[in-house]
């Protein structure tokens, strides 16, 4: 039997700002939520689009990362793969949640990204002066 793929290419927008934790051997993990969008005419001439969501999970420096330059509305790349955790809720039944565990993010908004409410009256550590942000 031959090798499978499990290859997933998302282009999109965050619906939520990231929110990292670390499980109890000290590993970051990282989750957002992330929307693409399409849109094309119908045979009327009308113009429609549908939003997909996707969970998007990211471990390590990854999840690291991923929390510290994304917010909700950055728009970044992620490659990764698909899987499904299955859990029991309280009551036993079976529970499913499929998401994208990414291995490769890029942030298409440029660089610096835009501060976060929180951060905007702390001064950066960094001087961005050399970097050309359009």
């Amino acid at each position: 039997m031959g090798r499978g793929l499990n290859k997933v290419l998302l282009i999109g927008n965050l619906g939520r700002d990231p929110e990292m934790r670390y499980t109890p051997n000290g590993k970051a993990v990282t989750s957002f939520s992330l929307a693409t969008s399409r849109s094309w005419l119908t045979s009327n001439g009308e113009r429609r689009e549908a939003t997909e969501w996707f969970n998007v999970v990211a471990w390590g420096n990854l999840a690291e990362i991923c929390s510290q330059y994304l917010q909700r509305g950055s728009r970044v790349y992620v490659e990764g793969r698909l899987q499904t955790r299955r859990w029991e809720n309280a009551e036993g039944q079976p529970c499913y949640r499929t998401e994208v565990v990414a291995n490769e993010m890029i942030i298409l908004d440029g660089y610096p990204p835009p501060a976060r409410d929180e951060d905007r009256n702390v001064e950066a550590e960094e001087d961005f002066s050399d970097y050309d942000v359009a």
